[in-house]
Order: C-alpha cells, then structure tokens, then sequence
C-alpha cells in the first residue's frame, strides 16, 4: 500500500514537473513574440540598417555644416571689408586730427623753446647792482626758421637776402609808376637785398624786366582778390598776413611802402634791439618821441589838470621787423582784426602795439623803437620845415616817406631831382599840405 502510493505520488510529480516546463517555454516565446513587436515597431527595416542611416544622418550634416562654412565665410569677409573701410575713413580723420595737433604741439614747442632761450639769455638771478646801473633786456630771441612753410619763398631769400635781412614791397599795377621810382632809386643806392611782391602778372612782368628780385606767390582767391584790385589800403592790409612767412622763415624784414625814395642804405641805419622799429609820423622831438599833454578840465577846480602821455603813431608803410614770437603774434592779430573789422591799418597797428593789459585784453609784449625822423623822414617834415631851412635842407636823409600827401608821383620825382640830382628848386612848386 505504502509502495503504491510512493508511486502514484511520483508519477504526479513528473506531470507537474513537465506542466511547468511547458508553460516556462510558452512563457519565453510569448516574450520573443513581444520583443519582436517591439524591434518591429521601432526599427521597422532592421535594427543594422537603422545605424548606419544614423550615421549616415550624421556624416550628412557633418558635410552640411562644411559646406556652409564658405557661404559664411563669404559673409565674414563682407563684413570684415565693410568695417575695414570704416576704420580706414575714421584711420584718416584721426590722422587729419593727429596732423593738426602736431602743428600745434610745433607751435608750442616753439614758444617753449623761445621762453627756454630767455631763460638762458636771462641767466642765473642776480642782485640789483648800484643806482643807475640795471638795465632790462630789450631784445627777443628769433624764432627756429621752418623752411617748410615756403620752400620756394625760402630758395628765393637765400639768393636775395643779406644776413638774413631783406627790404620787402607789396605792389599791383595801380601803383606801378610809383613802384618804378621805388627800385630805380633803391637801385642807385646799390641795396642788393630788396624783394617786390608782385600781386599781379603785370608787376611780376614789369619787375623781370627791369632785374628786379621778384615773388609772385601762389594763388589765394581771397588774397589775391585784394592784391590785385584793392588800393593802398587794402594792399595796406594784406601786407600783416604775407609778412608772416618772411618771420617764420627767420627773416627779418624791412616792410616799405612803395611811395617811398631810398637816398642812403636804410641797413647802415638799424639799430636791431627791438622786435618792431618803426619810422613816426611825428614832425618834432615831441610828437616823435612822446611827450606829456595835459588836458584841462576848469569844472573839476583843484583836479583841473590831468596829465597825459601822448606819442603820435608808428607808420606801418616803413617799419623793420624782427622774426621774434612777439612779432608775428602782432601780426596776427592785426590781420585778425582786419579780417573782422572795417578799420585802418596803420590805426590797428598801433593800437595792438601800444595799449597794455586790462581787464579783459592782453596787451602786446612787444619791444619797440622809434625811428629818427630827421633820418626816416616823412613828407610833412620835408615840405614843412626841412625845405625851409638852409642848414636841415644840407642834412641827407636815409630814406622819404611821401605819407602826408596824395600826389605822390611827382612829389617822388621831385625828391629825387633835389637830392639826387641836385636841383635845388624841385621841391618849391608844392604847397606844404594838399589842395584837399
């Protein structure tokens, strides 16, 4: 019995055993059916040709990124070349602004270098000697010549100048006549070192001829305008602007109006220890040199009498002048004012060479000299009271200036028939002053 039933127990034992493996196997293919789905599903041409398609995705955009770098490239490039022609055009602007900041600094080098000469002209500090013995300095140093600024005008001085001094003339074909009698008689004297500028053709032409050294400069509408139609004041007036390439370039010039006759060598004459010397147009020791003019005034009582001094002015048709910081700052501020003012030169001239520092003008510190007018003679001495008088009449000035009166041309001629070619009445037919 107990046989039996070990028996029947086994054999169900090994049914449930081979139940169970079948399920186990019907399990696993329901699984291999599923993942199958599944592949099936997501990679529906197979799994290896999937792959490489991603990878063939990827080799693709690779090359599509490689090939649109050019057409980026090309871009760039534009841009770059765009913003390469800006910086060229702001390179050039900044090199305008660079050229002129260098002038500028030159310009101011120039007045260092001018203020560092007076400090070694001027020395170590000294004590005050005795009464009577302390003199101050009188004379600027001259400035560095800077060639560039005229090259031709500079090749021209060389030739023409004498130690860097040269009588200079503006003239255009209104005063032609008067400007034949100014060299002829320069040339008597034998003065090699006088320069015209010719503002016209003709002038230039009329000076060739004659071997007389000429400057016809370049053109200038505005300038040129003046020159050749403007009368004596305008030319007046220009001559501040064109004498200011002469004392750039270091030369000192001896400025003359052309009514004007040499009789003696004006260089002999020069004493060379102010920046502006300058011939009057006083008649006397007084109005030449100055003098103490009192202005009464009775409603004052006891104030009345007020003192002032009175000096009549420098003639700007005859000054000599030297290429000092001082004198071309008094050229550019005549010019300056010229430009900007309906005024008379003469009168401009002297107000910036005589009016001191105030409150809201700085004053000119120029030195300055006044010629002798018996020597630097003008018309007024020489018809008023030099013809007059025997003993003056013997004296043989260095140059006349016919300043006081309109008919110049034959007050010349007849200057340089009485001195020149001794004829002692050619000065008797005029009257002291004009008829208007």
């Amino acid at each position: 019995m107990m046989i039996g039933r070990r028996e029947g127990a086994l054999m169900r034992n090994s049914n449930t055993a081979h139940s169970l493996r079948k399920s186990r196997i019907a399990i696993a293919i329901a699984i291999g059916i599923f993942l199958g789905c599944v592949f099936a599903f997501f990679f529906p041409h197979g799994m290896f040709f999937s792959i490489s398609q991603f990878r063939s995705r990827h080799l693709s955009n690779s090359i599509s990124k490689v090939v649109s770098k050019p057409c980026e490239s090309s871009e760039r490039l534009n841009m770059l070349k765009s913003e390469f022609a800006a910086a060229s055009d702001k390179n050039l602007e900044l090199r305008k602004q660079v050229k002129e900041l260098t002038e500028k600094l030159r310009l101011a080098e120039q007045g260092k270098d001018q203020a560092e000469k007076q400090v070694v002209v001027l020395g170590e500090q000294h004590k005050a000697g005795p009464f009577g013995t302390v003199k101050g300095l009188r004379t600027n140093p001259t400035v560095i010549p800077d060639d560039s600024v005229n090259p031709r005008l500079t090749e021209i001085l060389e030739k023409v100048a004498v130690q860097r001094e040269i009588i200079v003339a503006l003239a255009n074909s209104n005063v032609r006549e008067m400007l034949e009698v100014w060299f002829n008689s320069i040339k008597k004297v034998g003065i090699p070192n006088y320069l015209v500028v010719a503002l016209d053709d003709s002038i230039a032409n009329l000076c060739e001829s004659n071997d007389v050294p000429v400057y016809k400069r370049d053109p200038d509408e505005g300038i040129d305008s003046v020159g050749k139609r403007g009368g004596n004041h305008e030319v007046s007036g220009l001559k501040f602007r064109i004498l200011r390439e002469f004392l750039q370039l270091g030369y000192s010039v001896l400025l003359s109006d052309v009514d004007i006759v040499y009789l003696q060598n004006p260089f002999n004459y020069l004493y060379r220890d102010s920046d502006v010397e300058s011939m009057t147009d006083g008649h006397n020791n007084a109005t030449a040199y100055g003098y103490d003019d009192v202005f009464d005034e009775p409603a004052m009582g006891w104030a009345r009498y007020a003192h002032t001094m009175r000096i009549w002015v420098f003639n700007s048709g005859f000054f000599y002048i030297r290429p000092t910081i001082p004198s071309i700052e008094l050229l550019d501020r005549v010019a300056n004012r010229l430009s900007h003012e309906k005024a008379w030169d003469q009168a401009v001239f002297n107000e910036e060479l005589f009016f001191p520092s105030r409150p809201g003008y700085d004053g000119l510190h120029a030195s300055r000299r006044t010629m002798d007018f018996y020597l630097f003679m003008n018309s007024k001495v020489l018809f008023k009271i030099i013809r007059k008088d025997a003993n003056l009449s013997k004296l043989k000035p260095v140059i006349i200036h016919v300043n006081y009166h309109p008919d110049k041309l034959p007050r010349m001629k007849a200057i340089v028939e009485f001195y020149v070619n001794g004829h002692q009445d050619a000065l008797k037919p005029f009257p002291d002053g004009s008829d208007w």
